[in-house]
């Protein structure tokens, strides 16, 4: 087992060697943020009641944009998701009569019923539109389609940067860049959305600084670096940013307001963590891929690539396979490591869905999990790990279910 897992290290080096160098980059990057921002401890003191005036929370907004290469951010803990994070940014860019155009394929499940859903509030309810197109045979955008539906009823473009449940890696910069100028050609001034949870710190660059205008997240993935224990961010142009603030709050009242009786130090130290922590996270995924790989499964992204999420996606020839290789990684979970994991019906999902998460914050996927439906074909969704240690005994464990 140890000569196996050494062999697959051994695979990897000019990956793990890059992986630091990016993690160093964006390290110092958020350290100059900090800096710029003078950030000192009475940053970290809870606030209650209205919250005015609260340094602590108008500052960690400013640290997130100048990390992300943004003008402005909104970060708080009253954004209880990612889903969450992104459904407020919308319904604060999108007026009725408007269209919302999504590039990059039909967006993930739970985003779905914020968009298009029937009898609860949904954007499609408060007369939103909304137009996608499929990606192309590679899983990559669709220029021509993109222009052939594109019209002047688009207010916001949306990009679902990483996978969701589908079978296609996440985008790069590079590509959102690329999809940023085109739709520019085709004379469109609104908004460039990018949805960028498991992306963040994964490259040099973030989507803001490369063409998005907006992008969104949830703290309980890679931006809180694994110590956020809720909340999710906002960050992008400032006229942007102001119309989100007031429907983060109420119109009258914008981003004035807003308190937090549990201290703000845990997102400060999160950040700092992150570019750290998403390394870890990053070099985890490609050992199990590695493995994975030799062993015959076919898993995405491909070896040959450079991951761009903190995601994997494990295709396996049937479900007992699949729910052991994903039992495996709840048994080798710090909490609830004794739990078997069963399939069940999870709220805002299409199918049934089996999870591992025996995380410190609850669902944190920047923590070692898996999930996946319970379908053909039969794929386990990877993510996360704080540390590379914890994620080659995790893989020690599956090898030998597996075997």
């Amino acid at each position: 087992m140890d000569k196996f897992i050494e062999k697959c290290e051994a695979k990897l080096t000019a990956k793990f060697r890059a992986i630091d160098d990016i993690a160093y980059f964006n390290q110092i990057k958020v350290l100059n943020a900090f800096k710029d921002c003078r950030v000192s401890l009475r940053h970290f003191n809870p606030t209650s009641g209205y919250g005015y005036d609260d340094e602590g929370r108008d500052t960690l907004g400013k640290i997130y944009a100048k990390s992300f290469g943004a003008e402005s951010g909104i970060v708080s803990p009253h954004l209880l998701s990612g889903t969450h994070a992104l459904t407020v940014a919308l319904f604060g860019l999108l007026r009725p009569g408007d269209t919302l155009f999504c590039i990059s394929g039909m967006p993930y499940d739970t985003i779905r019923g914020v968009i298009f859903g029937e009898n609860n509030g949904s954007l499609k309810e408060f007369g939103v539109k909304f137009e996608y197109c499929e990606l192309d045979v590679n899983g990559k955008f669709d220029y021509s389609i993109i222009k052939e539906k594109f019209n002047d009823s688009v207010k916001v473009v949306y990009i679902q940067r990483s996978r969701g449940y589908e079978l296609r890696d996440a985008f790069s910069c590079f590509e959102i860049e690329k999809a940023c100028k085109f739709v520019r050609s085709l004379g469109f001034k609104g908004c460039i959305f990018v949805d960028n949870c498991y992306g963040e710190f994964v490259e040099k660059n973030e989507p803001t600084e490369v063409g998005a205008d907006i992008i969104a997240g949830s703290l309980i993935k890679n931006a809180g670096g694994g110590l956020a224990v809720t909340g999710g961010y906002i960050c992008g142009k400032s006229r942007y940013i102001e119309l989100i603030g007031k429907r983060l709050t109420a119109p009258s009242i914008g981003l004035e307001v807003g308190s937090y009786a549990g201290g703000y130090q845990y997102f400060y130290q999160g950040l700092f963590m992150a570019p750290h922590t998403v390394a870890q996270a990053l070099k985890t995924g490609l050992l199990i891929g590695q493995a994975m790989c030799e062993l015959g499964y076919k898993n995405f992204p491909s070896l040959d690539k450079m991951p761009y999420d903190i995601t994997r996606a494990i295709e396996f020839d049937s479900a007992d396979k699949m729910i052991n290789f994903i039992r495996e990684v709840q048994f080798a979970s710090p909490v609830d490591g004794f739990v078997t994991c069963e399939p069940w019906n999870m709220p805002g999902y299409d199918e049934k869905i089996i999870m591992a998460a025996g995380t410190f914050v609850s669902g944190a996927s920047i923590e070692l999990s898996a999930d996946g439906p319970v379908k053909p074909p039969y794929i386990a969704y990877f993510q996360g790990g704080l540390t590379y240690e914890h994620g080659k005994y995790a893989l020690e464990r599956i090898l030998t279910k597996l075997r």
